[in-house]
């Protein structure tokens, strides 16, 4: 079932060519993975939520998704050589973001250029994949997909543990307190009969009930 599993996927791919773009976008989707195609980085960065000043009309047709309910991106692949925003660019703002540094980017170039690909590497991309793109090199990209998800998982428990950490002393302490308050009525509870008891047993109290008896010698 490796097919459901990596459907799971979602990858974002950016380029301004239609060409490319709609190559790349064919290939993921044959690996199976759920794919968002834009034609530039601001778009790129706008979709993943790091909306730059130079924002761009929403509702242009560039961006098209497979499934909009599923807002989460597990990789970026985009192209080198764009106008505006570089692919190198839009990788800096991705791994210079709190939020969005640990998803996995890979970038794309139709120049073997050395000094250009071991900058991309240095930057933080995981892969440097000349074009045209083939459905080899795709079969890279889902070990950095898994890697991400697996730490994700990890923080999203981490934070239960940290919750259910903090959660509980406050409950101890609510059942302390709760406990505390059953222990002072049940002690009133006994003063109360004890007092009762005492009172019956006075003779002040029983003097009373012989008052009416007259005694005849």
């Amino acid at each position: 079932m490796g097919i459901t599993a990596e459907s799971q996927f979602h990858v974002l791919a950016v380029d301004d060519s239609i060409i490319d773009r709609k190559l790349i976008e064919r290939l993921l989707k044959t690996s199976s993975y759920q794919v968002t195609t834009v034609d530039s980085g601001s778009k790129a960065l706008e979709f993943l939520g790091l909306h730059e000043g130079d924002t761009n009309d929403p509702n242009t047709p560039s961006v098209s998704s497979n499934n909009h309910q599923e807002v989460e991106v597990n990789l970026v692949i985009t192209d080198y050589c764009m106008p505006g925003m570089t692919g190198y660019d839009l990788l800096k703002k991705i791994k210079e973001s709190s939020s969005l540094k640990t998803i996995p980017v890979v970038i794309m170039s139709s120049e073997n250029v050395p000094s250009r690909i071991s900058r991309c590497l240095e930057e933080g991309a995981e892969e440097f994949f000349l074009k045209p793109v083939r459905l080899s090199d795709l079969n890279k990209l889902r070990p950095h997909m898994l890697k991400t998800k697996f730490k994700d998982q990890n923080k999203k428990q981490e934070k239960q543990e940290e919750k259910a950490d903090f959660e509980s002393p406050k409950r101890q302490e609510k059942e302390e307190e709760q406990q505390h308050q059953e222990q002072l009525l049940q002690q009133q509870s006994s003063n109360n009969k004890r007092k009762a008891v005492e009172e019956g047993l006075s003779p002040e109290r029983s003097r009373p009930r012989y008052s009416g008896i007259t005694t005849v010698v």
